[in-house]
């Protein structure tokens, strides 16, 4: 398989798509739908890595075989019990190399329909920075309103109903406002929120349109690929409203942690708005 032409690889092409890089390698970016399944762990790839530059290469390969045989095994006992022959398999790395065919030639002689990705990480990622200049082609329709309007709750039930949706917020992790931020985990990486736009728009249809939440340039700390924000500027807009009521209802049950477990970081929120917004308008 070469991720480098045609359309951005969608892990649903393949029953299983096999990251065999190390779980930091994956937790920066992978494809969107894959497993991770390191045939080195970060310590241990850093350690032959260790052992390359201060001993030999030889050693390092010696040990790297060891730990890669040992680890293969874990994978296939978790990931592939019960599986039967006929599952489509697709294994990369960081570049199309050892770690990815040592994988791939264990799940092969099993008897899965094994395919390696030409180029690996390196290659997806040259990919979809080429679909992200790409972006401005949609015809958009913003979705505009102030904080409690329930935009996303309408994005979503347009895609319920078989609607084109680029949901910016879910691909960052955030809710765009102040108060956004997830408590529970940190926003992905710029690489990994573009990794989950461009597998958004993967399978959509250029001759229909594109709804998307009108956002800033920045979604928490991720950025809006300069394309799809130029697009967006130029979008004719339907303005979602509500009643105040209705808005402060629900921004109460949206944010509910902020009334509980996570009321330090409404705090400290607040404190960033004042100093934005100033004291007395916090206050009111």
């Amino acid at each position: 398989y070469d991720a480098s032409e045609g359309p951005p690889l969608v892990a649903s092409d393949f029953d299983f798509v096999c990251d065999a890089r190390s779980p930091g390698e994956y937790a920066e970016d992978h494809v969107i739908g894959a497993l991770s399944t390191p045939v080195l762990s970060d310590e241990e790839r850093a350690q032959v890595g260790t052992i390359y530059k201060q001993q030999s290469p030889f050693e390092a390969r010696r040990l790297g075989a060891a730990l890669v045989s040992q680890n293969v095994a874990r994978i296939l006992m978790e990931h592939f019990q019960g599986t039967g022959s006929g599952a489509r398999v697709l294994v990369y790395c960081w570049r199309g190399g050892d770690r990815s065919l040592s994988l791939a030639h264990t799940l092969s002689r099993v008897g899965f329909d094994v395919h390696l990705m030409r180029g690996g990480w390196k290659a997806y990622r040259a990919r979809v920075r080429e679909e992200l200049g790409r972006l401005g082609r949609f015809d958009l329709r913003l979705v505009r309103g102030v904080t409690g309007c329930q935009k996303t709750v309408l994005l979503q039930k347009l895609r319920d109903l078989g609607a084109q949706v680029v949901d910016l917020e879910g691909a960052a992790d955030h809710k765009g406002s102040i108060l956004g931020v997830n408590v529970d985990a940190p926003q992905p990486s710029q690489k990994l929120f573009e990794s989950r736009l461009a597998d958004e728009v993967a399978r959509f249809d250029d001759s229909r349109p594109v709804f998307i939440e009108g956002e800033s340039s920045l979604v928490g700390q991720r950025t809006v690929p300069s394309a799809l924000l130029h697009s967006m500027r130029k979008a004719g807009s339907v303005l979602v409203e509500a009643p105040m009521d209705v808005r402060v209802d629900f921004i109460r049950q949206d944010y509910k942690y902020f009334e509980g477990r996570a009321v330090d970081e409404l705090k400290e929120r607040l404190q960033r708005l004042r100093q934005l917004r100033g004291g007395a308008t916090v206050d009111r």
